[in-house]
């Protein structure tokens, strides 16, 4: 059985690359070590939290990443994502942290501009493996933000790239998670773990890996990296059964395939300024 991790996360803290067309030339991004806006930071969708995973571009913008169902309206139950509905586009998106013990979302970062369930939902998608997998959303980053972003995954680095496909079975992963169920302490933040392969059931849209600790509610949208430091995938759901405790990780190229086709706009998933390294590297300069 699967669960979204996303709803009990909000009520119980606010109540206590494959690319259609030409790639576009990346933007000059802020440095690394002064940037507020990159994968790993808290996102607020209507006080709901979750964590960011890549940062995304095309000709003309750029967008954060984060799960589609970030922004659902359904029960944390309601996985299928042709069915569930979402707040609209445009919704405003926060990023905030921990301050004095409570949270402060009091940062406009940008406005919901792509959400895979509601593009499904539009075009009547049918597929039962694309209504249950595909769970990705992009956060259109405002203009007076912009040079607040930069691309890099805390801790590993990376991205290097775009991964093709699901990872193998066996492969090693890294990934991010920021939850505010960690009350801020980043030490936790950084996980690897092995992938237990592409789940041949979905299609190649979803992967089922173990992390030395799961994904927990807050962390549903980080960011996963295979063993060449490519952007493998988005975190979706957590397994309580066949397989307890393991994480349900979205293809990223599959999901982001369907965006562009769902919007034209030939996104790019953006590379970290600072090369991924398996061991822990140094704040980028």
């Amino acid at each position: 059985m699967q669960y979204r991790f996303l709803k009990a996360l909000a009520l119980a803290v606010f109540a206590c690359a494959i690319v259609a067309g030409p790639a576009s030339a990346a933007p000059g991004w802020a440095p690394a070590s002064s940037a507020t806006i990159h994968p790993g930071v808290q996102t607020f969708t209507n006080g709901a939290q979750c964590t960011a995973n890549f940062v995304f571009y095309d000709a003309s913008n750029v967008y954060l990443g984060q799960a589609a169902h970030c922004s659902s309206t359904g029960e944390d139950t309601e996985t299928n994502g042709c069915s569930t509905k979402s707040l609209p586009l445009g919704t405003a998106i926060y990023s905030g942290d921990l301050v004095n013990g409570g949270v402060q979302p009091g940062t406009k970062i940008g406005t919901l501009a792509y959400n895979s369930w509601i593009a499904m939902q539009g075009a009547k998608e049918k597929d039962p493996n694309t209504c249950a997998y595909n769970d990705l959303a992009l956060i259109k980053i405002l203009p007076g933000q912009v040079a607040n972003v930069n691309p890099t995954v805390p801790f590993w680095g990376g991205p290097d790239g775009l991964a093709p496909a699901a990872s193998s079975t066996g492969e090693q992963v890294y990934t991010y998670g920021n939850s505010i169920l960690r009350g801020g302490v980043s030490v936790l933040s950084p996980k690897t773990g092995v992938s237990l392969g592409d789940q041949e059931e979905t299609g190649g849209w979803s992967q089922q890996l173990y992390t030395v600790t799961p994904g927990i509610p807050g962390d549903s949208g980080s960011a996963y990296l295979n063993a060449g430091g490519n952007a493998l995938g988005v975190l979706s759901t957590v397994e309580l059964a066949p397989l307890p405790a393991a994480n349900g990780v979205g293809t990223l190229a599959k999901e982001l395939a369907y965006a562009n086709s769902a919007t034209g706009l030939g996104l790019s998933v953006a590379t970290g300024t600072t090369p991924f390294s398996g061991v822990p590297v140094p704040p980028a300069q």
